[in-house]
Order: C-alpha cells, then structure tokens, then sequence
C-alpha cells in the first residue's frame, strides 16, 4: 500500500507573513526550508469539544525540542510568555511540555520527549 512518509510543510495564513516568519526563525530555529530532526510526530485528531487547545482554533502545532529548559530560558528572556503545568501535563512516559504563543495569537506546545530507555 502506498502511504505518506512524513509531514512536507505546514501552511497557515498570517496577517503579517514576514513578520511571522522571522519570528518563528529567530525564536525556534524553524525556517522556511526546514530540515528537521528525523523523530516520532504525533497526528492526533482531537473532539471537537476538547479544552486542550482554544476554541477558536482548528490547530496547534507541537516542536520537539532537545533542551526544555534552556529553550524556556531563551524565549522568556525574549519577554516571550512560558506556560508550564508539570503536574497536569507531565510524565516520564510523555515528556514534558511547555506552551507559547506566536505574534498572532497561535498557541504553540514544545515538547521534550522522554529521554531513551536503556535495557
């Protein structure tokens, strides 16, 4: 059977293209043409009705990150808002995660995977 292989692009409209762009370049390394790290991505389709990410919008897009904290540190540095819930959203078998927002209001999670089991 024929079958997709990977995400090839991500494509959302923006009020300010360029603006956005840059952002997303300056504050999470991700550009235009972006060679990412080969690594488990999540398609998970949610209920209509979940609380998980706002109402009023139909997305949120999560980044594997390899360092949680030091990435944290550089964005809120940049006086870009950090929300954490440890407690609620964190597990050894998950990881941990964090969420931002972009300049136009797009939540954003970062995810740590969990560190590989050695057998």
């Amino acid at each position: 059977m024929a079958k997709a292989l990977g995400v090839g692009g991500f494509f959302f409209r923006a009020r300010d293209k360029d603006r956005l762009a840059a952002w997303y370049e300056q504050h999470l390394g991700v550009t235009e043409l972006w060679n990412q790290e080969a690594g488990l991505t999540v398609f998970a389709p949610f209920k209509e009705s979940t609380d998980y990410f706002p109402a009023d919008k139909q997305w949120m897009i999560n980044f594997r990150v390899d360092d949680l904290d030091g990435i944290m540190a550089q964005l809120r540095a940049a006086e870009i808002a950090v929300e954490t819930r440890p407690d609620e959203w964190d597990t050894p078998e998950t990881g941990r995660f964090a969420r931002i927002h972009d300049p136009e209001g797009n939540q954003i999670e970062l995810w740590e995977p969990p560190a590989p089991q050695s057998e």
